[in-house]
């Protein structure tokens, strides 16, 4: 046998605990087909030293944007402006005819709301849309409040509201969701990210497109990429009554379809808003107001689509920050559990952003795995920890709560409302404090072995990936990252550069030391 491929001089952290580290990696026909000794003797058309660089299994974010993502680089960037007056100066020389979009905009940083009337005078007839960093907000113009008579507003719109005034704008054509694309691989590839679970196409908050499938089998991205399906595009079905399946998408797709490139996922699912817009709905309300957040739909709606999903044959992906809307989750899927016993199916819950004690042991019994994003915490713990209050801040985005119960625990980033680099993300888990340096959840501080594994096996497991990805193991595919440090004994493992990534065999970014 002769390898396409040899890595010696490695210091590989394999994340398989039969055979943890690693100094040779030896690869065929894009997987990995052995370690050390069991390739040190095998001719390889290509031999390459890596000077003693650590090698990890190349990272996986569970929950991400990529064409939200990318569209960014394309619309007036408004990311960090504190006044209306800098917004309305940067909206003033926004070019081109049709459509203003903007992205960035920040309500919580501003010296006060922006309104349809500041931003009437810049743009006169044009419909204008400024996202929230967020995603679950937005200021528009009165051009486009014109066209939502049934909707009372000073032009900053929430949750369905904002979801009408986009719908607007839609759809993206194929052609600028592939430029997207291609735009948030460069960048994830850059951060040592080999797959990514993009959140949500079709229909919903995020979506760009109905045809959104097309585009990515149209980029084919040098990273993997699994698609979780919106339930909005779930539809009555005329199957055998025996099937028990009375709503799915076309052709009875469901997870699991497609190949290691390009596959559908998980369904993906809404039960309330987020915490940046104060929508995500708690049980008490956010500290120092009366408002409690909001569920995204009706629970009959909600529910229904949870166990249609469920009875289909989907994994579900259920979006669930709050914890009212944590503990309706819970609910609807053991009851879509009862009425259709499934096992292994691996449901998640898409941030599982404020979890009370009381149902932690709940989401271990469910085998529910939650997807969280800790970036969050870095970025924005400072104003979480206050909006929570100091009882409710220690159980944000937990870590060490999920492991001691046995829960598989998945890392992943949701960029761009937050960082995406994996780096950073292992960083907060492992240290707990946010960018301002205070100290959020301390409790729920986990080892660097179990944040890493989080971004691999973990990973690869809520995405049923890890029989073929999430370590190095022979047989599995060829997917790696490079790191100029190791990230276990590392004071500052977000600083630590990512040398090389590489995909199934293929080394797709490098740069040097």
């Amino acid at each position: 046998m002769k390898l396409d491929l040899k890595l010696t001089g490695c210091r590989a952290v394999t994340m398989d605990p039969a055979h943890p580290a690693a100094h040779t990696i030896g690869i065929w026909q894009g997987r990995i087909a052995g370690l050390d000794d069991q390739v040190a003797d095998l001719p390889a058309t290509e031999t390459a030293d890596l000077g003693n660089a650590v090698v990890l299994p190349g990272f996986i974010d569970a929950h991400t944007h990529l064409a939200w993502n990318g569209r960014r680089s394309r619309t007036v960037d408004v990311t960090g402006l504190t006044t209306v007056a800098q917004v309305l100066e940067r909206l003033a020389n926004a070019p081109g005819e049709g459509w203003i979009e903007a992205s960035g905009y920040d309500r919580r940083i501003m010296d006060r709301p922006l309104t349809a009337a500041d931003l009437d005078p810049v743009t006169g007839d044009r419909p204008l849309y400024v996202a929230d960093i967020s995603g679950h907000a937005c200021v528009v113009n009165s051009a486009v409040l014109r066209q939502l008579p049934e909707i009372t507003s000073d032009g900053w719109l929430t949750e369905n509201d904002q979801l009408a005034a986009r719908s607007l704008r839609l759809p993206y054509s194929l052609d600028e969701i592939t430029a997207e694309l291609h735009e948030s691989a460069r960048q994830v590839l850059a951060e040592g990210v080999t797959m990514c679970a993009e959140a949500g196409i079709g229909a919903g908050l995020i979506a760009s497109s109905p045809l959104e499938a097309a585009a990515y089998q149209r980029a084919r991205l040098p990273i993997r990429v699994q698609l979780m399906v919106s339930a909005y595009v779930l539809h009555d079905v005329a199957a055998d009554p025996a099937d028990g399946i009375a709503r799915a998408i076309d052709l009875g797709l469901h997870t699991g379809f497609g190949d290691d490139m390009l596959s559908i996922g998980a369904m993906k699912l809404w039960t309330d808003g987020g915490m940046i817009a104060r929508t995500a709905a708690l049980s008490e309300p956010y500290a120092g107001t009366g408002n409690s957040g909001q569920l995204a739909e009706s629970e009959e709606f909600m529910r229904a689509a949870i166990v249609d999903g469920h009875n289909a044959g989907w994994q579900l992906a259920i979006h669930a920050i709050g914890d009212r809307a944590i503990d309706f989750t819970l609910d609807a899927v053991a009851q879509a559990q009862r009425q259709r016993p499934r096992a292994d199916a691996r449901h998640r819950i898409e941030h599982c952003g404020l979890v009370r004690p009381d149902q932690l042991d709940r989401i271990a019994a469910l085998g529910l795995i939650p997807v969280v994003q800790p970036t969050f915490l870095w970025s924005y713990g400072d104003d979480y920890s206050e909006i929570m209050g100091p009882q409710r801040a220690p159980w944000m985005y937990r870590g060490r709560s999920f492991l001691d119960r046995g829960i598989t625990v998945a890392g992943s980033s949701d960029r761009p409302v937050a960082d995406g680099s994996p780096l950073r993300a292992i960083e907060f888990m492992v240290r707990r404090r946010s960018s301002g340096g205070r100290a959020v959840g301390p409790g729920e501080a986990i080892t660097v072995e179990e944040a890493l594994h989080a971004y691999t096996l973990g990973s690869a497991y809520a995405c049923r990936k890890e029989h073929v990805l999430g370590s190095l193991t022979p047989g599995k595919l060829a997917d790696l990252v490079v790191l100029g440090a190791d990230p276990r004994t590392s004071d500052a493992i977000a600083d630590i550069p990512v040398l090389a990534t590489m995909v199934g065999g293929t080394l797709t970014t490098q740069r040097s030391s």
